[in-house]
């Protein structure tokens, strides 16, 4: 197992932010069937919390067997999204904190130099699949609605970061096979959730 604020302004930087989600690893992937979008039954309504939710510290995802530390990424000076460390996990600090409401994002690698990394196995995720997000005031649990794979140059930026009162969180990591010479992935593999708990 790996040891793995309100505001949302739709700008620029965020899209660049988005796009910018390349570094992903330099290992090859196995090949992996495409994952087909699934969508579950609306969860029950969720009052959000008002007002701001404390810093996130843990993720852990029981379908995969990832139970792993929180660390700040913010954007690179060419104004993209940076990465954790290779063996990290990282949430967004640009936007909304889990639990908060707006879209939330988490980040983490597909392989890395030690091979298989936190989100290795994040396109098996499946509708209806928990997320829960360990903060420093409590917790937020949130349920898998869907699961796509979408190459990076068209980046689904409009559901990704959408504009909406309700706290969910959104999970990314690089996805595809990655090219046999720049060793770059195509695509990215996007789960999006929502708060039940």
């Amino acid at each position: 197992m790996f040891r793995i604020a309100r505001t949302i302004v739709v700008t620029a930087a965020v899209g660049a932010a988005l796009l910018g989600l390349t570094g992903c690893g330099t290992e090859p992937e196995t090949p992996a069937p495409t994952p087909v979008a699934t969508h579950a039954p609306p969860p029950a309504p969720v009052t959000p919390k008002a007002g701001p939710v404390g810093k996130p510290t843990d993720v852990s995802i029981p379908a995969l067997g990832i139970s792993e530390r929180l660390h700040a990424v913010g954007l690179k000076p060419d104004g993209a999204m940076q990465t954790p460390n290779f063996g990290d996990a990282g949430w967004y600090d640009r936007g909304p904190r889990p639990g908060a409401p707006g879209p939330a994002v988490l980040v983490a690698h597909v392989h890395g130099p030690a091979g298989d990394d936190v989100f290795a196995r994040l396109h098996e995720l499946r509708a209806g699949d928990r997320v829960t997000v360990q903060r420093t005031d409590g917790s937020s649990t949130f349920v898998v609605e869907s699961v796509e794979r979408a190459r990076k140059e068209a980046l689904p930026k409009e559901r990704i970061w959408n504009d909406t009162d309700v706290p969910v969180l959104r999970l990314i990591t690089c996805g595809g096979k990655p090219d046999p010479v720049t060793r770059m992935y195509p695509d990215n593999t996007i789960v999006y959730a929502r708060l039940v708990l």
